[in-house]
């Protein structure tokens, strides 16, 4: 067994440690055919999500409020931002809607190369080789991305009005998020 084989067998034997647990349900389609090839595996991925968040530098245990990996409706969210606005207790609490992305092992840079090109092709902007040192890792981000502070001082910082809009906006980009991740999956 080579080099890539072995790091391949045991990454994907490896336990889940994302802060969900697992694969994302919309991105599991494009892993597992990536996880199939022989020349490639992900080693972490996301199909878009919206958050609210501790506003940090670091990603630490706790950060995050409260995680949504599908479209968000007004009703839920502004629930959910009623019980999170007392946790603030002079902190601010942010709102990020992050496009898709992904992080692929590549067997060769041919086939890192290939995959960037693939992504690029169908929407992936933003997506590169960003290490070729050990072993060759593929990096890629939807486009879309949506942040602000939303609450601070137990305070919530924007009206209903704002918050309607940013919903429409963020599952609109969500929803081009997961219609990229079917284009790269049918891609490959």
């Amino acid at each position: 067994m080579n080099i890539f084989d072995k790091r391949k067998q045991d990454i994907l034997g490896k336990k889940d440690k994302s802060f969900i647990g697992g694969w994302d349900k919309k991105i599991v389609g494009l892993c597992e055919k990536l996880n199939k090839s022989k020349n490639y595996y992900s080693t972490s991925s996301c199909s878009g999500r919206v958050v609210l968040m501790f506003d940090s530098n670091k990603k630490t245990y706790g950060l995050f409020l409260k995680l949504y990996h599908g479209v968000v409706g007004f009703d839920e969210f502004k629930g959910d931002l009623q019980k999170i606005v007392g946790k603030s207790k002079g902190k601010i609490i942010n709102f990020k809607q992050e496009p898709c992305g992904l992080h692929v092992a590549c067997k060769t840079l041919q086939d890192a190369q290939s995959l960037v090109d693939r992504a690029r092709k169908i929407g992936w902007k933003k997506s590169g080789v960003i290490s070729s040192d050990r072993r060759f890792i593929v990096e890629m981000f939807g486009t879309g991305v949506l942040g602000f502070p939303i609450i601070k001082d137990e305070k919530i910082l924007v009206d209903d009005v704002f918050l309607k809009e940013i919903l429409k906006i963020s599952n609109e980009n969500l929803k081009k998020s997961w219609d990229q991740i079917e284009k790269l999956r049918k891609s490959i």
